[in-house]
């Protein structure tokens, strides 16, 4: 499956999420391409961390932009099991054509009005993107959200009156963990001290993408 976590906003957390899910997938067994299409660069130097600290990083890396993006996983898609794509919290080359070849479009927004004002930024490229990709599928996920917060549910609500995306049953906490994991060039699964809550929403992410995704098949 060919996964983008994208959003024209920054600061939503897709680099922490493409990582976390590279890395979980790969050590679940699948063979894992995650494409950096982001020019901060964030999933390239999780990845050369991990591989100084690791030694190896369990998965495949590669650096890619606008067309050469759309055209090199069209052309790896068959040799791998997953292809993850992190792209830049614009609206750029690289998201537009990350979205012409992806199965899910997975985008976290923090439960703040900015990031439901972005939705209306976004929207429009799913709608072009589904043009040629009529398949494509626009899933939200609530990310960095505050433990029992009255926003987490007012800003459900708001996207669950999108047409354009389906909101995903699951609400990621705003923990500390993924950012100090992230510089260890590790995910939630393999930090210590471990934060049980964190590693379940990771595997409720996995299981409502993946698990779910193939036996609608």
């Amino acid at each position: 499956m060919i996964l983008t976590v994208g959003n024209t906003k920054g600061g939503v957390g897709k680099s922490t999420l493409a990582v976390n899910l590279a890395v979980a997938r790969a050590a679940a067994g699948y063979d894992v391409l995650l494409v950096d299409g982001d020019e901060q660069a964030t999933a390239t130097i999780f990845s050369d961390t991990r591989a100084e600290e690791l030694g190896s990083t369990g998965y495949t890396v590669a650096s890619l932009r606008g067309k050469a993006l759309r055209d090199q996983v069209q052309k790896f898609a068959p040799k791998y099991d997953d292809i993850i794509i992190d792209v830049g919290g614009r609206d750029t080359g690289s998201l537009r054509a990350a979205l012409t070849v992806s199965d899910i479009l997975l985008i976290p927004i923090r439960p703040r009005s900015p990031d439901l004002w972005a939705l209306d930024d976004i929207t429009p490229l799913i709608e072009e993107a589904r043009l040629p990709n009529p398949n494509l599928r626009a899933l939200v996920v609530i990310n960095a959200a505050d433990a029992r917060g009255k926003d987490n549910k007012e800003t459900a609500k708001v996207v669950q009156k999108r047409e354009a995306v389906e909101l995903l049953n699951l609400t990621i906490g705003n923990r500390k963990v993924f950012s100090d994991a992230l510089s260890y060039g590790r995910a939630v699964t393999e930090y210590k001290p471990s934060d049980t809550q964190a590693i379940e929403e990771l595997q409720r992410l996995i299981e409502l993408l993946y698990i779910k995704e193939n036996a609608k098949v």
